[in-house]
C-alpha cells in the first residue's frame, strides 16, 4: 500500500505548454534569441535555468547565472500574467479530491514557487497539497530524482511507498532514479512510446482513467 501520491505541475494536473511557451519566447526575443517552441515544449519538466542554459549553450553564448537568474525571473513574471489561461485536465480535480484523505499527496514542479503558487491558488488547489517543492530547493533538475527525495522526505515516508504521476520522459526517469512507482500520463508533448521506454509502471491518456485508483489503492 502507497502512504504517498507526489504529482508533476506542468502537463500532468495542468495544461500549462502554450503559457510556458509564450512567456519563453517573449524573453528569448528581449534578447534577440530564437529557437523554435518544440525546441521549448521537449524540455518542459527540467526547469528554466536548464532550459535557459541549453538554450544559450546551442548558441555558443557564454553562460552568465547572473543572467540565467534574470531570465527565469523575467520568465516567471510572464507567466504569472498568464495563469488566467491555465486549465486544469479532466479529472484533476477529482483524482485530488479521490485520493487527499487516503494518502498524503506532495507536489513535486521544476516549475519556480513564484509561478506554481498563483496557479494553485486560482485553481483552488492548495489544501490538497502537505507539500509543494519547486525549482528554488533543488541543486539538480530532473532526470536526477532530488526534488522527487526531498517530497518524500518532507511527507515523511520512503521512496519505496511513494508514487509519481508524471507526464515527461524527464519525470518518468526520476521517478524510478528514485526507487517510487510511477504513472506517466500522455497529456503533455511526449508519446506513450517514448514514455514507455523510460518504464513506468503504467501509462494513461488522461487522469479520468480508473487504472490510476486501481494501481494506487491496490
Amino acid at each position: 500500500m502507497f502512504e504517498a501520491l507526489i504529482f508533476d505541475w506542468d502537463g500532468t494536473l495542468a495544461d500549462t505548454r502554450e503559457v510556458i511557451v509564450i512567456s519563453f519566447q517573449k524573453v528569448l526575443s528581449e534578447i534577440n534569441c530564437q529557437v523554435s517552441n518544440e525546441y521549448i515544449e521537449r524540455r518542459i519538466g527540467i526547469g528554466a535555468a536548464e532550459t535557459f542554459r541549453e538554450i544559450l549553450r546551442s548558441t555558443n553564448a557564454n553562460i552568465d547565472e547572473n543572467l540565467i537568474m534574470r531570465l527565469v525571473k523575467r520568465k516567471s513574471q510572464f507567466e504569472i500574467e498568464l495563469t488566467w489561461k491555465v486549465k486544469l485536465f479532466e479529472g484533476a480535480r477529482e483524482l485530488l479530491e479521490a485520493l487527499h484523505s487516503s494518502l498524503k499527496i506532495g507536489l513535486a514542479s521544476m516549475n519556480n514557487r513564484s509561478v506554481v503558487d498563483p496557479m494553485l491558488k486560482a485553481n483552488e488547489l492548495e489544501k490538497y497539497f502537505q507539500v509543494v517543492l519547486t525549482a528554488e530547493v533543488i541543486s539538480h533538475s530532473k532526470p536526477d530524482p532530488e526534488i522527487f527525495l526531498k517530497t518524500a522526505s518532507k511527507l515523511e515516508t520512503t521512496p519505496q511507498k511513494c508514487v509519481v504521476v508524471e507526464d515527461s520522459i524527464f519525470g518518468v526517469k526520476a521517478a524510478k532514479s528514485a526507487n517510487m512507482s510511477c504513472i506517466a500520463i500522455t497529456t503533455g508533448i511526449y508519446s506513450k512510446q517514448e514514455l514507455e521506454r523510460e518504464k513506468p509502471d503504467l501509462i494513461v491518456k488522461t487522469l479520468k482513467d480508473q487504472q490510476i485508483l486501481d494501481f494506487i489503492l491496490h
